[in-house]
């Protein structure tokens, strides 16, 4: 039931816009069960979606296997001019689209509309990659026969999308699928299906057949998302999320043989030399920081300052975060939004007081706020110990941890001294220092001199626990296509 008297016109319209029922073989099915979609500034329900049953979850899949033929017969060409259509699609609706994911999710109207550009130039990007698929004709060493080296899709794809980027974690996955050739069933968050239901509204209007690309809102995912695992016809998973969900699909995927990528947690480590531009890190330090209010797993978790800067780094921090103003999302000039929910508001409690606990001490912050919705101000801590839960843990969560450092070796064994390896970042104005450092960090990804690293046209993925494959560059395509050798005697 819409909770008018929490919305404005604009927002009861964005809203309802946006179909709610489950889109099956290019129809929209409804369920007997629904599941509630939560405003997480106001906690006021915005909506009811379908609740997805395993029988539907089975629908879906059988949709997706009987369009795989047709869908990678399909000339690339026609794949890459259908994802343009769909990239010009996403940026015409702009507007509405941000105006939604901030109503269910929280980040700030700005950051959605930047989250909107993102998630199209996915599609830009594949589209582009859709004709490019290479391969190969070369002799045989001994002579005799030739080799033909040929690339073909996967087949049918399970994509499962995370709640706190949910439009652009869809374009990243399902563009490279139907530039391959792959059909695919995508399973958004629960605490965030309208984006991708909007997602799949925009797809059928442009033109993608039936059955290519289905999608399910679910609000208990293992029942739904396990059979369709575990069934054969499914021959590919991409998977954005946490380490320890991540870990039980992989077991799940093992019995199948089935292809995997997994974009997993992270511990992200933000390393400033005494000779960096103090400027330039603080800025970086922001955008590693506080991007989706700290939601990301990108964001930058142990923030390792050299001695002789720290104090000033961490003034000069605390006085950028106390002057973000919080609210939400919709209202102007917010910087900060709220959590996804109250037990992403508890753990980051938890977290903080832990620290503080062990010795650490709040700059700024370090309290949640009263009032509706979830709320945590942007916080700075310092002197945090290596041993606080927070520096071992994601915090997702608006807190800046500082610690310091004195020797470039010293930082180096610590940034690494954990399972994750997603992302790091280096600021420092030595060249030399600077990619020593970037090529000794265990890391998929690092940030010099700067706090964002994802882009369309750069492979992102971690190594260690955060993750299996690349999504984007020149390497996302690869994830959803096989490679066959066909020997030809002469």
């Amino acid at each position: 039931m819409l909770a008018e008297t929490t919305l404005t016109a604009a927002e009861r319209n964005a809203v309802a816009s946006v179909p709610t029922g489950l889109y099956i073989a290019g129809r929209w099915r409804d369920t007997s069960a629904t599941l509630p979609v939560i405003d997480p500034a106001t906690g006021a329900v915005l909506c009811e979606v379908a609740d997805a049953s395993p029988t539907d979850g089975l629908d879906a899949l059988t949709a997706a296997s009987r369009a795989q033929p047709g869908w990678a017969a399909t000339p690339p060409r026609e794949r890459s001019d259908l994802l343009m259509r769909a990239h010009r699609a996403l940026l015409d609706d702009t507007e509405r689209l941000a105006l939604v994911m901030t109503m269910e999710m929280g980040k700030p109207l700005a950051e959605a509309r930047g989250e909107i550009a993102y998630a199209a130039e996915f599609f830009r990007w594949f589209a582009e990659e859709a004709v490019r698929l290479d391969g190969g004709y070369l002799p045989a060493p001994g002579g005799g026969s030739r080799f033909v080296v040929t690339r073909q899709p996967v087949g049918p794809s399970l994509l499962i999308t995370p709640w706190n980027f949910p439009m652009a974690m869809g374009t990243r996955k399902i563009g490279p699928a139907l530039a391959a050739g792959c059909t695919c069933v995508v399973k958004p968050a629960e605490q965030t299906p309208l984006s991708m239901l909007a997602l799949a509204e925009i797809l059928d209007r442009v033109g993608v057949p039936a059955g290519v690309v289905n999608v399910l809102t679910t609000s208990d995912p293992g029942p739904v998302m396990t059979p369709l695992i575990l069934d054969g016809r499914s021959r590919k998973l991409s998977f954005t999320g946490s380490t320890e969900v991540g870990k039980r699909l992989l077991e799940h995927c093992a019995r199948t043989v089935m292809r995997t990528s997994m974009e997993l947690g992270g511990n992200a480590p933000l390393i400033v030399f005494d000779d960096a531009d103090l400027d330039e890190a603080i800025d970086g330090a922001l955008a590693a920081k506080m991007r989706n209010t700290g939601q990301a797993c990108t964001a930058a978790n142990r923030i390792y300052v050299q001695r002789g800067v720290a104090d000033e780094f961490a003034a000069r921090l605390a006085t950028r975060l106390s002057a973000m103003p919080m609210g939400r999302g919709t209202e102007a000039g917010v910087l900060v939004g709220p959590l996804i929910d109250g037990d992403a508001v508890a753990k980051v409690e938890r977290l903080v007081a832990d620290a503080v606990g062990r010795g650490a001490t709040v700059l700024v912050g370090g309290a949640r706020t009263d009032g509706p919705g979830h709320f945590y101000p942007p916080t700075v801590l310092t002197g945090v110990p290596e041993d606080a839960e927070l520096f071992h843990t994601e915090i997702f969560g608006p807190v800046a941890a500082i610690t310091t450092f004195d020797s470039e070796s010293e930082v180096v064994d610590r940034a690494n001294d954990t399972p994750y390896g997603l992302v790091s970042y280096v600021f420092t104005q030595n060249l030399r220092r600077g990619l020593r450092v970037c090529e000794a960090l265990d890391t998929g990804m690092v940030g010099l001199n700067q706090g964002v690293v994802s882009n369309p046209a750069a492979p992102f993925g971690g190594v260690k626990e955060s993750g299996l494959g690349r999504e984007g560059g020149l390497t996302g395509i690869d994830e959803f296509l096989e490679t066959k050798y066909i020997g030809v005697r002469l």
